[in-house]
């Protein structure tokens, strides 16, 4: 991992980032320091990702997250950049959202509300100057592209997970676990990145819900002292049982096709 920063000065911002591509990190780091994330009181880690064996999102973040030393961390994809809202936007935006919840450990520019509800501010390869509102505005996850990590809630990446998909999501749940908020802000940056769900985001996919779900299971706890009831021990909701009833009717659906083509040949 490597840094770049003036040593011994208070860290405003730590920008982290996995590298892939050094061309594209240059850009994105450019952008910056001409947003006035100047190297005085602003450190850029990064971990070369270009070699054959790469660090997983998961594991990579944490330890850019480990090594950061301000007090907000900039978790970003080395294809952003910074070309319509500067430091002094952000930094209005974090203290407006500081002012309203005490207890806010993420924010983002573009997350999900509810099912099918989106909340972002950003342009891309889907749209220009998108702004869905109000802002701030409270997730449930946030998409990777850029996030904001408050420092001194010592948010993390589930260590059981790897990968490059879902960490926003992930993040998300681990700070509802220990009492901190997530929120899209009306920061406007650009995003190049394709978006692209290759056979790795499906796997990604399953290993999240199978974790999630074995973690967020109803189930009775006990202490030296006392019994408790935790999550819902029936009455799912409705949506839920739908949504597990497509995937497993979307994987019976695929062995069917599979058997049907083995006795075809």
């Amino acid at each position: 991992m490597d840094g770049r920063a003036d040593g011994g000065r208070r860290v405003r911002f730590s920008v982290g980032t996995l590298v892939t591509r050094r061309d594209e990190y240059e850009a994105t780091l450019e952008s910056f320091l001409q947003a006035g994330f100047g190297t005085d009181d602003c450190e850029y880690l990064y971990i070369n990702n270009a070699g054959g064996t790469q660090v997983s999102a998961y594991e990579g973040l944490n330890r850019l997250l480990n090594a950061a030393r301000g007090e907000f961390v900039i978790l970003c994809h080395q294809d952003i950049r910074l070309c319509f809202d500067d430091r002094d936007v952000l930094e209005r935006r974090l203290a407006e959202l500081g002012a309203m919840d005490a207890r806010w450990g993420l924010a983002g520019n573009a997350g999900v509300v509810a099912l099918n509800i989106l909340a972002m501010r950003i342009s891309d390869i889907y749209g220009e100057n998108q702004s869905i509102g109000p802002f701030p505005r409270k997730v449930m996850s946030l998409d990777e592209n850029f996030i904001i990590v408050r420092r001194h809630a010592r948010l993390g990446f589930s260590n059981d997970l790897s990968g490059f998909h879902f960490y926003g999501t992930d993040i998300c749940l681990n700070a509802e676990i220990m009492g901190f908020n997530a929120y899209v802000i009306d920061f406007h940056l650009r995003h190049l990145g394709l978006g692209r769900m290759a056979a790795d985001f499906h796997l990604a996919q399953r290993a999240f819900e199978e974790k999630w779900n074995r973690v967020l299971r109803p189930r009775l706890m006990q202490t030296t002292c006392a019994q408790m009831s935790l999550g819902r021990l029936c009455g799912l909701d409705r949506r839920i049982i739908a949504y597990r009833l497509r995937n497993v009717l979307k994987r019976f659906e695929k062995k069917v096709n599979r058997a049907v083509k083995g006795l075809l040949r």
